[in-house]
């Protein structure tokens, strides 16, 4: 059996059981998501089920893989920022506070020399980053781990993306020879389908930050480790284009909330997923139209890795085309009031 395969069934198998009592531990310590103006469920509902996800994952990397150095700073890492969820789910941190935790726990990856050095020029070599490969890490792992934890609005969202997600990375890697990338996204795609299996509507549990901001952590770091692996021009374009969905709904909820003045992290009612369901879908038809966006975008995203730069510029421009456009339909960039009121 390829190894890969391994991890994933592993970090699956792991995940899926160790949910039902995730949920109990939820339940007994009081981490318990309630119900309000801006959220689509009606009764409490255990959160903190990322500890299930984040457990699969690591028992898949250790069942299936040589722990180098690399991996204990991504472990470490991984860790820090599950600590960082766990509290958010019992207290409920500020968002400085939190944003400091992210921050934190992307300078671990530093210490372990895991850090962006190249850049893909599109016109030309691939460019050095220097010194501005520490801020440039930073960045895209807190931007990484954010975008994760803003599309966790509906049942078995930020599970499904960040599943389909890990796969078109999995499958680039394998398409490039990137065997810790292709084990390490393996693992992460079985716990997030493990834990999907609860978390899907109507959902049992959540996984609350400490669920969104580990994936959205680990899928960050994964995609760094394969820039330290090789130069490769398309190292991070990937992931960039496989999670554009939660990076583009970030994106309009920012310009969005700078439009109608609001605080930039004021959470609101406006994302792409609300908007579904004002149009009048359920629950299920949003998640399930997101995932064959998502699942349209990872296929775009694995084409990039085949194309010469030129194709893969107006496949680019073409997505961006397409979600301005739908964007503008759906009205994600609405700033009246019965999206900002909320």
């Amino acid at each position: 059996m390829q190894v890969y395969i391994l991890a994933f069934i592993v970090a699956l198998a792991v995940s899926y059981f160790i949910t039902p009592q995730v949920k109990e531990l939820a339940i007994k310590v009081g981490a318990m998501d309630a119900p309000d103006a801006r959220k689509v469920h009606t009764r409490p509902i255990p959160r903190m089920g990322g500890l299930a996800i984040y457990a699969g994952f690591i028992l898949a990397v250790f069942f299936s893989m040589h722990i180098t150095n690399e991996i204990i700073g991504l472990l470490v890492g991984g860790t820090v920022i599950l600590i960082v969820g766990i509290i958010d789910d019992l207290k409920s941190l500020p968002p400085k506070v939190k944003l400091f935790g992210q921050i934190f726990a992307a300078v671990v990856l530093l210490f372990f020399d895991i850090r962006i050095d190249w850049l893909t020029n599109p016109f030309g070599d691939m460019v050095y980053v220097d010194y501005l490969s520490i801020p440039l890490t930073i960045l895209w792992v807190v931007g990484l781990t954010n975008t994760v934890n803003l599309i966790d609005g509906l049942d078995g969202l930020a599970a499904g993306v960040s599943t389909i997600a890990s796969i078109t990375i999995l499958l680039v890697a394998l398409q490039q020879n990137f065997g810790i990338v292709a084990i390490l996204t393996a693992a992460l795609a079985g716990s997030s389908m493990g834990f999907l299996q609860h978390n899907f509507n109507p959902a049992k549990i959540f996984m609350g930050d400490t669920g969104s901001m580990f994936l959205g952590y680990m899928l960050a770091a994964i995609s760094v480790l394969g820039t330290v692996k090789s130069a490769a021009t398309i190292a991070l374009i990937v992931p960039i284009v496989a999670l554009g969905l939660p990076i583009m709904d970030t994106a309009f909820a920012i310009v969005r909330r700078y439009m109608s003045g609001r605080p930039i992290f004021k959470p609101d009612k406006g994302h792409l997923h609300h908007r579904l369901l004002e149009m009048g879908l359920t629950q299920k038809q949003a998640v399930l139209l997101m995932y064959v966006i998502s699942g349209c975008l990872g296929f775009s995203a694995i084409i990039l890795t085949e194309v010469n730069k030129g194709i893969g510029a107006v496949i680019i421009a073409v997505i961006l085309i397409a979600a301005f456009l739908g964007a503008r339909k759906i009205g994600v960039l609405k700033t009246n009031k019965s999206v900002s009121s909320h």
